[in-house]
């Protein structure tokens, strides 16, 4: 039965990557991300050449699953963490893992670790595939580029980017925040004019 729910979500997936990998002059919207939290939102697009991981992400948000979920790992000048979404009959969120619950790599080129670039986080593995859920943002504003290349980066914040040096500037016990940051995320279907209109030539 496992095998076979975990089949049933490749399927869905495929189906949702499917939409985003037509030709994209023909495809009218995209989705503008929102990250909630006590110090205010962030708002960020994902790349159409990344697939697998926007239609991923967009996928848990809609189904809430980020939604209550930390940045529980936050380090100045570097990066914030979070992302690790509640696994089935359990109340803890999840940590990192490798088995079934990982995605493909979409590493390109292009995409480098500047401010503000949304990142699939993983642990070590030969084939550099990610975490199901968990992502990380870069803070730091020259950008983390010795990651480059070796992190799936799948995104980008548009606007909000005083949020990110508030969450790091917060009192931390190592890297993890004494005061949980939690957060909420959501994806709104919009046009890619207003997107433009409003973001500039983001694509």
């Amino acid at each position: 039965m496992k095998r076979l729910n975990i089949l049933l979500g490749v399927i869905a997936m495929l189906l949702v990557v499917f939409s985003f990998t037509s030709p994209l002059s023909t495809n009218k919207y995209d989705y503008l991300i929102t990250i909630s939290t006590d110090f205010g939102d962030m708002k960020l697009r994902l790349f159409d050449d990344t697939p697998i991981h926007k239609a991923n992400f967009i996928k848990l948000a809609e189904e809430g699953k980020y939604n209550g979920s930390t940045f529980h790992r936050v380090i100045k000048d570097f990066m914030i963490q979070g992302g690790g979404i509640k696994l089935e009959n359990r109340q803890a969120f999840d940590t990192l893992s490798f088995e079934d619950r990982t995605l493909p790599n979409e590493i390109m080129e292009k995409h480098k670790h500047i401010y503000g670039a949304l990142a699939a986080a993983r642990v070590e593995n030969p084939g550099k595939r990610s975490d199901l859920s968990q992502f990380y943002i870069v803070q730091n504003h020259k950008g983390t580029h010795f990651l480059d290349n070796r992190y799936t980066v799948f995104g980008q914040v548009l606007v909000g980017f005083s949020i990110l040096d508030s969450i790091v500037n917060q009192k931390l016990n190592g890297s993890s925040p004494i005061k949980p940051i939690s957060m909420r995320v959501t994806a709104e279907k919009v046009k890619r004019t207003d997107m433009v209109k409003f973001y500039g030539e983001i694509y």
